[in-house]
């Protein structure tokens, strides 16, 4: 991957799509591009292709800002809230746009005003609740700071599999995994011998 301060180094972008209530991971990238922008038409259908579903909503940070996938999103007839730039951590300003939208704004543009609104920001507020705790609990929680394998195949089935892992977790912790594993409990767990060799 190209880097800002060092040329290439040996590194990847990895992506992930949260479902909203579990926040279980749904889609999953990876690549050797320094931004995001080309990935999300492929999570977009990664998305439909695991789930059986498309998303109503899908909120990303500025790195996947581009025209080219709000209007991917738009045609898709999703409702998208794509960060335009960088936020400040200061109070925001409540005042939101009125009247009709102007003719002649760019895609860019009119996801700027449309982040602007009360019910915009509202929405893209919830990414911070949705998104990065997922990224939190793979980082601090299970340690997962650096990929061990070298080459996009082999660092792409890594990524899958730690986000395979925090689906586990996430599965286990809710205790609804005698659902998906018949004959499953806390308590067979407790009582089992475990070796290792």
């Amino acid at each position: 991957m190209r880097s800002r301060t060092e040329g290439f180094v040996q590194a990847y972008n990895a992506g992930a799509v949260v479902d909203e209530k579990a926040q279980v991971i749904v889609a999953t990238t990876l690549s050797a591009d320094p931004t995001d922008s080309r990935s999300l038409p492929a999570l977009v259908d990664a998305v439909e292709a695991n789930t059986g579903r498309h998303p109503k909503r899908v909120l990303a940070d500025a790195g996947y800002c581009s025209a080219e996938n709000i209007n991917h999103l738009k045609s898709a007839g999703i409702d998208g809230y794509i960060a335009t730039g960088r936020e400040s951590h200061g109070p925001s300003s409540s005042s939101s746009p009125r009247g009709r939208i102007p003719s002649g704004l760019t895609p860019t543009q009119r996801m700027a005003r449309k982040l602007s609104t009360k019910a915009g920001r509202a929405h893209y507020a919830r990414r911070k609740a949705i998104v990065e705790p997922v990224f939190g609990q793979i980082k601090e929680a299970g340690g997962f700071r650096r990929f061990s394998l070298r080459g996009l195949g082999s660092v792409t089935g890594e990524w899958q599999l730690v986000c395979a892992v925090h689906n586990i977790g996430k599965l286990f912790r809710s205790g609804k995994a005698s659902q998906a594993l018949p004959g499953w409990s806390h308590s067979a767990v407790r009582t089992s011998s475990w070796a290792m060799g």
